[in-house]
């Protein structure tokens, strides 16, 4: 089990390749991470880029969100159809965050316990790392699904 919250998952299609990508290309609005107004959102479901056989993508939100899920695919076609190949995982500044946070509560959990000799402050600050920690994965495993209904719905799945 990784450390970090991730998540993969195969869909296979009867699209083509082609139909794939034109269907990804109508919810996909292009991220432009310079422009400093805020636009409506247009009917586009997810932020990104597409390229010939992969993209890079997350939600559409209105609102700050530290655990939505990095989507990136990889197209391939069948003779029946295609094969996305997914990898969810969190953003890497979320990802550093969460590994920087996790090593500060043990560190404190530690300097408490071993240093201080006060056990209250070493159980709490390992219980807000722990629960940090199991916020962050069931989060994380929400947007997920949103994201994966999305797919399925675009998809005919």
């Amino acid at each position: 089990m990784p450390f970090f919250p991730s998540h993969s998952e195969v869909l296979v299609s009867s699209l083509s390749k082609e139909e794939v990508m034109e269907r990804l290309d109508l919810v996909t609005k292009d991220a432009n991470f310079l422009e400093y107004e805020l636009k409506e959102n247009q009917g586009y479901q997810f932020n990104g880029t597409l390229s010939e056989d992969s993209f890079s993508l997350s939600l559409v939100i209105t609102k700050a969100d530290s655990f939505l899920p990095l989507i990136k695919g990889k197209l391939e076609a069948t003779p029946k159809g295609s094969i996305l190949f997914l990898q969810y995982s969190l953003f890497p500044g979320t990802i550093f965050f969460l590994g920087f946070w996790s090593v500060v509560t043990v560190i404190l959990a530690i300097f408490f316990a071993m240093v201080s000799v006060k056990y209250i402050l070493s159980g709490i600050s390992l219980a807000v790392g722990i629960g940090n920690y199991l916020f962050a994965w069931n989060h994380f495993k929400r947007k997920i699904r949103v994201s994966q209904e999305i797919f399925h719905e675009l998809l005919n799945l």
